[in-house]
């Protein structure tokens, strides 16, 4: 087992807890993913922070950018990310919803604690990497 936290965010990997051996936590909640939720999340999460590196050279100091992205889960069901901030800080946010008869799952973390969350799952061992090939699009919010 693997537990990793600081302020305002938490992440266990424990691949022996079947079938949901990943626990991610913000200050006042925490959940239990499946793996192929949690490699969703962390796909996700890695495409987002990507696109937000892409675009650091063209945004202004003080201006803000949302990123979203929606990424299909096997064998139905849907995660949607965002990524919110400026060119130097950014929250980030989920919703899962999952096939039917699943639990559905709404989850963030606020700036002082999304780059360190970010940086943890991405580098997690024992996720599997991405997220299924299901419809998934990144977009601009309001595109």
């Amino acid at each position: 087992m693997r537990v990793q936290e600081g302020e305002g965010w938490r992440l266990v990997v424990d691949p022996a807890r079947h079938p949901f051996p990943v626990l991610v936590g913000g200050s006042h909640w925490a959940a239990e993913l499946a793996q192929e939720e949690a490699g969703a999340l962390r796909g996700g999460i890695a495409r987002l922070l990507d696109q937000h590196r892409a675009l650091l050279d063209g945004l202004l100091e003080e201006e803000a950018i949302t990123l979203e992205l929606e990424t299909g889960l096997e064998p139905e069901g849907l995660l949607w990310l965002e990524l919110e901030g400026t060119r130097r800080d950014f929250a980030l946010r989920f919703v899962l919803h999952p096939q039917p008869g699943r639990r559905a799952l709404e989850g963030a973390w606020p700036v002082a604690a999304s780059a360190a969350f970010a940086a943890a799952i991405t580098q997690a061992e024992g996720l599997r990497a991405g997220a299924s090939p299901l419809g998934e699009t990144g977009r601009f919010a309001g595109d």
